[in-house]
């Protein structure tokens, strides 16, 4: 990352707080990361204030039609994960029970 040499007056009451904390030859570090995380805030604050939408539909399409089904496999998925597969023919108790658990599923 490129950087530039900018001039910034600070009050010396607040130079030597910052000295205090991170040392002269921290300074630049810290201010950085200090106007950083300002910047971050600024943004979200602005984006909170704002009025455009921050879910877009035609950004989720698998959200369209069913969001229900959609959050139900993802459910599934999870709870499949891990799990070692029956590897007799047919449904097992287990997998009965998780189906009947995701078709009573408001």
């Amino acid at each position: 990352m490129s950087t530039k040499r900018t001039h910034v007056l600070l009050p010396e009451n607040l130079l030597r707080e910052i000295d205090a904390l991170v040392g002269p030859r921290g300074r630049s570090s810290f201010l950085v990361e200090t106007a950083r995380q300002e910047v971050r805030r600024q943004k979200l604050l602005h984006f909170l204030e704002s009025k455009d939408p921050a879910w877009k539909d035609e950004e989720h399409p698998e959200l369209g039609d069913d969001a229900a089904a959609w959050v139900r496999r993802l459910r599934m998925q999870g709870e499949n994960r891990g799990v070692p597969q029956p590897k007799q023919q047919g449904r097992t108790r287990v997998a009965r029970t998780r189906r009947a658990r995701v078709q009573n599923m408001p």
